[in-house]
């Protein structure tokens, strides 16, 4: 099922934190398959810009490809030279925000607060992600719902499992954000391919 408030086909960003240019398109490739249209590559990953590029080049007709961890406005540049659809901040940066907005690269910023929230949005971001989700849990999703603009796309990021993936989709999140539960460095792509289900069927059992 779609949502049309955010612009992914299936609204869980897949967070390939650590992922090599050796191993990025076969943990991509998997993901695409089952049916992953966002993808998240840590910039704090190796030579993170280039694996950037190879599932661009691999992937950029099935998918988003983009990085997070952005913190500098530097950084919104190198991924959209290559060729990055997506940005991720972990907090609010009102410079890389609009640096981002400027540069048309849509953008999920991270917040914790009400306060944070409406900072990000002032400064342009038009989807935002609570992080660390699992510290703070669904209570705030609720209460940043109550004041947010019904617009306005939240994603739960930060300790996601399958079986807390509804819990955060019931009190009001339009997606999650899924990393060590999805993907650890060094796993096989088949691993990931397995925990990608469990992750999708949490989703459709939720939504059905």
């Amino acid at each position: 099922m779609d949502d049309p408030a955010t612009p992914f086909r299936l609204p869980l960003i897949a967070i390939l934190r650590g992922i090599t240019p050796a191993e990025v398109a076969d943990h991509v490739g998997v993901l695409v398959e089952e049916g992953y249209d966002a993808i998240e590559i840590p910039t704090n990953s190796p030579d993170w810009a280039r694996s950037v590029a190879l599932a661009v080049g691999a992937f950029a007709d099935r998918a988003r490809i983009g990085a997070g961890t952005l913190l500098e406005p530097a950084q919104v540049d190198a991924l959209i030279e290559a060729g990055g659809t997506l940005g991720v901040t972990p907090n609010v940066r009102p410079a890389v925000i609009r640096h981002a907005v400027a540069r048309g690269l849509p953008l999920v910023s991270g917040v914790a607060t009400p306060s944070e929230a409406f900072d990000a949005l002032e400064a342009g971001a038009p989807m935002l992600k609570l992080f660390p989700a699992a510290v703070y849990g669904p209570a705030m999703v609720r209460a940043l719902r109550s004041v947010l603009p019904p617009p306005v796309p939240l994603f739960a990021v930060g300790g996601i499992t399958p079986d807390t993936l509804p819990v955060y989709l019931s009190a009001g999140c339009q997606g999650v954000g899924i990393g060590g539960e999805l993907y650890r460095a060094g796993q096989t792509a088949e691993h990931t391919r397995t925990q990608a289900q469990r992750f999708r069927d949490a989703w459709m059992g939720h939504t059905a």
